[in-house]
C-alpha cells in the first residue's frame, strides 16, 4: 500500500491553499495515468478548496507506476504566488511538504482487529441497513479508527487500515523525545529553503 501526506505544517492558509492545488495535480495525474486515488482522511481550512492536510492512498496494479507517481511529491514544496486572501501582502512564497508512506498491509494486519458493524447518518436505504461500516483497533496500543465513507465493507476496510496507519505514524512523533524533535524540526527547516519542487502562480505551473 502506497500513502502520500500532503500538509501545510503550521503554515498561514495560502500553504493549505497550496495542499489543495496539490491535490487537484495529483487527482489529474491519477487519471492521466489510470491511477485510483482515494483521500483518507482531509483536514479542510478556513478557504474553500484549501486544506491543513491531506491522506492520500494510491491504488493500482502496476505499483512501481503508483511509486513513481508518489515520489513526485516527496519532501519540502514551494509555491511562488501573489496572495489570492491577502492581495496587499508582500510574501509570495508558501512552502508545504509531502510524507510517502509504503508497507504491507498482510504484515500490517497481523497486529489490527477488524470489526464491522451497522453505518449510520445520510446515504440511503442500503447505507442504513447493511454492515458495511468497518472499526479497525491496533491491538497494543488501542488505537481505534472507524470508516463508512464506501458501501461495501472491503473499501472500508481498506481505508481503515491506511487511516489507522498514519494514526499510528503520528503517534510515533509525538513520542519524540526533545533531541529528537528538534532534529526533526532542524530537517523540516532545511527542507522549506531547499524545496525540491516549485510551483508558481494560481495555475500552479512547474518550474
Amino acid at each position: 500500500m502506497i500513502l502520500l501526506q500532503l500538509s501545510a505544517g503550521q503554515g498561514p492558509e495560502e500553504c493549505c491553499k497550496a495542499v489543495g492545488l496539490a491535490l487537484q495535480t495529483i487527482e489529474k495525474q491519477c487519471r492521466e495515468k489510470s491511477v485510483k486515488l482515494d483521500i483518507v482522511e482531509a483536514v479542510k481550512s478556513k478557504q474553500r478548496h484549501c486544506f491543513k492536510s491531506v491522506l492520500l492512498q494510491f491504488e493500482t496494479d502496476d505499483q512501481e507506476k503508483a511509486k513513481q507517481l508518489s515520489s513526485l511529491w516527496q519532501g519540502g514544496m514551494l509555491w511562488v504566488c501573489q496572495s489570492p486572501f491577502r492581495p496587499k501582502h508582500k510574501r509570495k512564497n508558501w512552502f508545504f511538504s509531502g510524507q510517502v508512506y509504503e508497507f504491507s498491509e498482510k504484515s500490517f494486519d497481523k497486529g489490527i482487529t477488524f470489526q464491522s458493524c451497522r453505518a449510520s447518518g445520510s446515504g440511503g436505504q442500503h447505507v442504513n441497513t447493511t454492515d458495511s461500516a468497518v472499526r479497525a483497533t491496533h491491538i497494543s496500543t488501542g488505537i481505534s479508527v472507524r470508516v463508512e465513507t464506501e458501501r461495501s465493507q472491503h473499501a472500508n476496510k481498506r481505508l481503515a487500515r491506511a487511516l489507522l496507519f498514519q494514526k499510528l505514524e503520528d503517534l510515533k512523533l509525538e513520542k519524540m523525545t526533545q533531541q529528537e524533535k528538534a532534529r526533526w524540526q532542524q530537517h523540516w527547516d532545511v527542507e522549506r529553503g531547499n524545496p525540491n519542487r516549485t510551483f508558481k502562480g494560481e495555475k500552479f505551473v512547474t518550474v
